[in-house]
This record gives structure tokens, sequence and C-alpha cells, in this order.
């Protein structure tokens, strides 16, 4: 763009932060538009993949990042009786990579600090509709806001301003949930792996390492509970200590640190959405990160994605001359890379999230021979990594991020020199 835009960004999510900050370091004139009254950090933990860490590396904030997080350098999946269903290293793309395993508030704090909001977050303020055609948003309450030249939508999985664009090809809910929580991490062996532990394709325990958050240097793993959406309140009346005894059954180390969790409130529920649409924009509207293609957890990419959505379009919004240009260009970007993963993501969730226990059966017998067959292992680990682009695509990751991360191997684990150097960037 040859002048600063009026741009309104609804939702303060991930995808809502790194836009606002990515647009505004480029002299937009940003507001965000979030409904709740105290914005913060949703759900436990999660793991960045190298695609979204190059993309803070891009922001200066990736240090800052590795001050709280937790490197994972490897994904093993199993059954109660040990048979081996994944197993996949970094190392086996590239020896210099990893994941992160990050807590929700850390990443929101480190953006949030990030981004200067002075008067600009208007929170408390739940946007109903916007006019694609003037940019006006109207809450609520019946209040009018704007014009804008440009509306992001980032309201989100369950998006009501999807529903403005049309057209969907698919929007639906899957009928399987999860429990989450943070535990502390204690003298959990595995400080380097996501771990997870199958029981046919109805249940799943996961253990994934996020490292501190900031007034809160313990150490905590997330820890995830598969179960139907509808099961919930059976769950909670059956009652925490039952449940409990559950997951020892299945996995006595995992059972040893719920010890602290005595009441079901101390576990957040979570519900997933699949959506794909035609068009991501309509007039002066775009849509971003979940809203724009929600999709299932198994392959933790929906804060990934969403941090490479506010990349493309910052970088639509510098090369065209005009709205409706940039935000074609900000779909073409980004479709490829968003649709092998939506497609990929529908089709293995019910080899773990499913009633289907015939399907978790060959699961287990041929999951694990078939990443390593040639190609095979290539291609599960680009599909992990973040970095498969279309069926056979590669998406590249810059040499400079690259040599970022074998620094940080040469020099220590995160958490330790990363410190220092985040300070020195404060």
């Amino acid at each position: 763009m040859n002048k600063p835009l009026d741009i309104a960004i609804v939702g303060y999510g991930t995808g809502g932060q790194a836009a606002a900050l990515l647009l505004q370091r480029d002299g937009h004139r940003v507001h965000v538009f979030e409904r709740v009254p105290d914005p913060g950090p949703v759900g436990a933990g999660f793991l960045l993949q190298p695609t979204g860490l190059q993309a803070l590396w891009r922001m200066g904030l990736l240090h800052k990042a590795l001050v709280h997080g937790a490197p994972v350098r490897r994904l093993f999946g199993e059954t109660p009786c040990g048979r081996a269903v994944m197993d996949m290293r970094y190392a086996g793309l590239d020896a210099r990579l990893f994941g992160l395993g990050l807590q929700r508030g850390a990443l929101f704090g480190l953006l949030d600090r990030a981004w200067r909001r002075e008067g600009n977050l208007h929170a408390g303020v739940r946007i109903v509709r916007v006019d694609e055609g003037e940019g006006r948003l109207f809450d609520e309450r019946g209040g009018s806001h704007g014009p804008f030249d440009l509306v992001v939508a980032a309201d989100g999985s369950a998006s009501q301003l999807r529903q403005q664009i049309g057209g969907e090809k698919l929007d639906r809910a899957y009928p399987w949930g999860a429990l989450w929580c943070l535990l502390p991490a204690g003298e959990w062996p595995h400080r380097s792996e996501l771990r997870q532990r199958y029981v046919g394709a109805r249940k799943m325990i996961g253990l994934l390492p996020v490292g501190s958050r900031p007034r809160d240097a313990t150490p905590r793993l997330s820890f995830f509970w598969s179960l139907p959406t509808a099961a919930f309140e059976h769950w909670h009346a059956r009652g925490i200590e039952a449940w409990r005894e559950e997951v020892a059954a299945i996995w006595p180390q995992a059972g040893e640190l719920l010890h602290g969790v005595v009441e079901p409130a101390q576990l957040a529920r979570a519900s997933y959405r699949d959506a794909v649409l035609p068009r991501w924009h309509s007039g002066r509207m775009a849509l971003l990160g979940d809203a724009a293609h929600a999709m299932s957890p198994q392959l933790g990419q929906g804060v990934n994605m969403a941090l490479l959505d506010a990349e493309a379009l910052r970088d639509a919004l510098r090369a065209q001359s005009g709205v409706a240009a940039a935000l074609a260009q900000y779909q073409a970007m980004r479709r490829r890379h968003v649709a092998i993963y939506q497609f990929w993501s529908r089709w293995l969730t019910p080899l773990f999230q499913s009633e289907r226990d015939w399907i978790a059966k060959t699961r287990d017998v041929a999951f694990l021979p078939l990443g390593r067959l040639p190609g095979g292992r290539g291609h599960m680990l680009r599909v992990l990594s973040g970095t498969q682009q279309g069926l056979f695509g590669q998406w590249k990751l810059a040499p400079e991020f690259i040599e970022a991360m074998a620094s940080v191997m040469r020099e220590g684990e995160p958490g330790s020199h990363a410190a220092s150097m985040a300070s020195a960037c404060d």
C-alpha cells in the first residue's frame, strides 16, 4: 500500500494479535475489537512448529519465546502394552530443527507486550455484523464502528462473521473434543518429547512439555484427555476420582501427575470445528486463522497457521496498491499450504478420535512401518513440522532462521542463555 490504512481486527487471539502487531509496524492504524472484557489466553499449551517459530523469528520475538518454551525433538505414541505406534524426530528432517512447547499465556503475553495497544484495544465489544462494502462494524448493543478500509475477522473456529462470506464447502463441529490442564512437570523424564498413549481410537492421553510463563517459573506439562463432546456431562457426573483411576490404569506415570487435580473445574473443555470455504474475503472483509480454516487438532497447526496468515496478509498489503487485489493475493498465498493440512487433519482424526477401533488396530500395526518406507518418513516429518506445501511441495525455511535455531543448540537449551538474549532486546 502507498498509504496507511484504517484497519479493524475482530478477535484478540493469536491471529488477531499477530496481525495487529505486523500491520501496526507497517504504519497502518489498527483497532482491535474483542468480546471478552479482560482479554487473556484461552487453553493450556500447544506445540509451535518450525514454520510458526520462523514467523516469530521474523517478528524479532523468537528468543523471547525460547525463554519460556520447552524444546520438543520427538513425538512418540504407544499403546498401553508398549507397542510403538508413532515415533518421529525433527532431526530426521534437519538436525537443527525442533518444535517448541509453549503455554498459551506465554505467547499471549509475548505478542501483547510487542503491540502498542494503548487506546487501540476495544475490550468487551462483541461484533455481530460487518458491512463489507463500507467497512463498518456493528456490535450486539447496536453500536456502529468505522468505517475502516479493511476488516480482519479473526474471531476463531466458531466465527459468526465467517457466515457473511458465504458459500461454505464445509462447516461442522467435530463430535470429539478434549479436556485440558497444566500440570507441574516434576520428575517427568520426557522433557523434550510429546508423549501420547492410545486405547483404540476411543481414548487418547497426551503430555506435552510447555515450559514456564512470566511470573511462574515452574516447568509444566500440558495434559490432554480425548472424549466425545456429548460425554462431557457424564464425565463430570462420574466423579474425578473414578476418572483419575482410569487414567492411572491406562498410563500409571500420567496418573501420578494428576494427584493435584481434585475438581472437574481444574480441567478446561475444548471442542473443534472443520471449516472449508472457497473464499476468505468479501469486499473490505477478510478471514484469518481458525475463522478462515478451522480444523481438528490432530496436527496441532492452529497457532502456526494463524501466525503464517498474519504474515501473508501483511505481505499482500505491501505488494498490492488496492485492498481487493491484496486480499486476493493473501488467499492465493495461503491456500495450498492450508488445504493439505485440512485434508490430513480430516483423515487422521478417525485414527485417533472415533468409535472405529478397527481402524485404530490398523493404525497400530501399519503407522510406524509406513513412516520407515522410502519417502514416507520425509513426507510425515514435513507434515508434522508444518513444512508440507500442497501434495508434493515444501514450505521453505530461511537459511538464516535455521542457523538461528542451530545457534540455540550450540549454546545450550533454551531457557538459560536465551533469557540473557531476550533481556538485551527489551
